[in-house]
């Protein structure tokens, strides 16, 4: 027995050891502008996310693990090209790019999120950790660039849908064209992040009633507190032309109570204090408008700059064209940095070896 143990402990030494011993082994090489290998490890640990819960057969894991390794190997290739162009993306790009996602957040939070929700909002997003991401985010951007610079007459090259598409696109998706009963207003919001102590939601409603009373039904004096709310250190925060269709997903962002007295006040009227779960509103009404089906010269009611139905599905169709576009243009280079002597190597026996 003792004997036994002893071999088969042997053996599941050896098999560990030549399990890492596979995992450390070069399964490709890019070698555009120096050589960059792409262990068993690192393709394994992409594929294991690919197959889990999957049943394939070996020339099933084979062809899938095949084609992960090439889209590592076209990664590795445009980055090095970009390299080999000095293309590069500065942090100061990286935190201009997601201060813009920040910003989105903070406008359906109705408040700026703190780096812990900003980290745990982009991680239900993407699946991602924050810091993964953001290298994820600086790859794509590198890529971009570099197809803006062999590619720059991409965009050019994009023909405008012809009226029929646009015709056909609005029938097609003509129920989605339906605006429900819709008020437009500005705020002002004391906010309150989740799970508040009942302290700092008193010295809220306290902050929020006091401003009622100092602003009474003067549309005046809301306006002038709107503006203060926009600079900083002002203690709260507001902002102007938002619009609210009256539907129930919106029930739990911002509450039945908030949409019974946005949808019962007149065109200019100001509201009491409104409590929300993101924390304490006022309200003006700037604008009321009824249920109807769109017109493609209709303008959709949103917050930035006004836009048709024909405008928004044009720009759909547009920049559908353009990604198609896109995606072919970085195939034909890819296809031209592959074709460049040695610039890749792959060992295809590696690939069914765990």
């Amino acid at each position: 027995m003792k004997r036994l143990l002893s071999g088969g402990l042997f053996f599941l030494l050896v098999t560990a050891a030549g399990f890492t011993q596979t995992d450390l082994q070069t399964i490709a090489t890019v070698n555009l502008i120096r050589s960059e290998p792409i262990m068993v490890k690192q393709l394994r640990t992409e594929a294991e996310k690919i197959e889990a819960g999957r049943t394939l057969s070996a020339e099933e894991k084979r062809k899938l693990r095949l084609e992960i390794l090439n889209l590592m190997i076209d990664e590795r290739l445009i980055l090095q090209a970009a390299e080999q162009e000095r293309i590069s993306v500065s942090d100061n790009d990286l935190n201009n790019y997601f201060q813009q996602i920040r910003s989105g957040m903070a406008q359906s939070l109705g408040r700026r999120p703190t780096d812990a929700e900003f980290s745990s909002l982009l991680k239900s997003q993407t699946g991602m950790e924050l810091p993964a991401y953001r290298e994820l985010i600086r790859k794509q951007l590198i890529a971009q660039q570099y197809l803006r610079l062999k590619k720059p007459n991409l965009e050019s090259s994009v023909q405008p849908p012809t009226e029929a598409e646009i015709q056909n696109t609005y029938n097609l998706y003509k129920t989605q064209y339906v605006q429900p009963d819709t008020v437009r207003f500005s705020y002002i919001q004391i906010p309150l992040a989740n799970g508040a102590a009942s302290a700092e939601k008193t010295r809220a409603r306290e902050t929020a009633d006091r401003m009622l009373r100092d602003i009474g039904s003067n549309p005046a004096k809301f306006d002038e507190a709107v503006i203060r709310g926009q600079t900083q250190g002002a203690g709260y925060i507001s902002e102007e032309g938002r619009y609210l269709p009256r539907n129930p997903q919106l029930l739990d962002s911002v509450g039945q109570e908030f949409l019974n007295v946005a949808f019962s006040l007149p065109q200019g009227a100001i509201s009491g204090v409104i409590e929300t779960p993101q924390g304490f509103l006022i309200i003006k009404i700037t604008g009321t408008y009824e249920m109807k089906t769109l017109t493609l010269n209709d303008v959709l009611l949103q917050s930035g700059p006004p836009m048709t139905v024909r405008e928004q599905i044009v720009g759909t169709l547009t920049q559908r064209r353009l990604q198609e576009a896109a995606i072919k243009a970085q195939e034909e280079l890819i296809a031209e940095l592959r074709a460049k002597r040695d610039a890749v190597t792959i060992r295809e026996n590696f690939l069914l070896s765990w």
